[in-house]
């Protein structure tokens, strides 16, 4: 897992002004994530938002059948919980760990009362999630009528843009998952862009040897989910210079939100 994070890290918590982010930052918390947790179930209580500075999250859709397919990828461009202050605690989705990190996490009443506060934290979060509800209607039209080689270049895209190497862990059945797709059809492709001097794919772990190459492999969806977060939060806001800050605390170790079913039989009854 890489090493410990700052908040200035996550684009959202750096383009907040600065009296809004140091209030902010007094409620943060630096967690340890780890490939494959469970942050959220769909139709779970949201008592946290996370915001990623070195971690990949995915949100998933699970069908009765329990097959699942990607409609978004988050990184260090965002965070992850925004039902919680667009009038909803429960997550409408399931978020898995796509690639080990960091993450800083915020309890959700302090984001949601900072969202009710309006000015520029308000039009953050708004613009943050506009550019999502992008990504997630992108991903459902390139599902559809786009081919497997496609949709496995544009995640590959989209994960590369929110790592600062050229290299991702992730073995193929949990590319397959996340992409709602067989194993083999995963590997298939796989091999024809390994084949093409694209990438290098050994053992789950794949590195990008041409980058030009793959996006011109890889349909529209991509550029048009990168150009919109481009303009939705500039360059020219998320890049703006850290304030010096204390030092922090070691992350803590992660652990998924206990269920409601679980709380209930740790919480002392009201005869006892």
């Amino acid at each position: 897992m890489r090493g410990i994070s700052e908040p200035m890290q996550n684009h959202l918590l750096t383009a907040l002004p600065t009296s809004d982010h140091q209030r902010v930052q007094r409620c943060l918390t630096s967690v340890a994530l780890r490939a494959g947790d469970a942050i959220y179930e769909a139709g779970s209580h949201i008592h946290y938002v996370y915001f990623p500075t070195t971690a990949i999250i995915s949100l998933l859709y699970v069908t009765s059948n329990g097959s699942s397919s990607n409609v978004a990828v988050v990184g260090h461009e965002g965070l992850i919980g925004v039902s919680s202050f667009m009038g909803d605690d429960t997550a409408p989705s399931r978020a898995v760990v796509q690639s080990a990190g960091h993450a800083y996490r915020l309890p959700g009443a302090v984001i949601k009362q900072e969202f009710m506060r309006g000015g520029a934290v308000q039009r953050l979060l708004l613009r943050y999630t506009h550019a999502l509800l992008t990504q997630m209607a992108q991903t459902a039209v390139c599902n559809r009528h786009h081919s497997l080689e496609q949709q496995l270049c544009r995640w590959l895209l989209l994960s590369l843009d929110r790592l600062a190497s050229n290299h991702i862990i992730m073995t193929q059945e949990l590319i397959a998952n996340m992409l709602g797709v067989r194993r083999e059809g995963v590997t298939e492709a796989a091999g024809r862009l390994q084949a093409a001097g694209i990438i290098e794919y050994r053992r789950g772990h794949i590195t990008i040897l041409n980058r030009p190459v793959l996006e011109r492999r890889t349909c529209e969806c991509y550029s048009v989910v990168k150009m919109e977060c481009d303009r939705l939060l500039p360059k020219a806001i998320v890049e703006r210079p850290a304030p010096t800050v204390a030092p922090k605390a070691p992350a803590r170790p992660f652990y998924p939100e206990p269920s409601f079913g679980q709380l209930a039989a740790t919480t002392p009854s009201a005869a006892s």
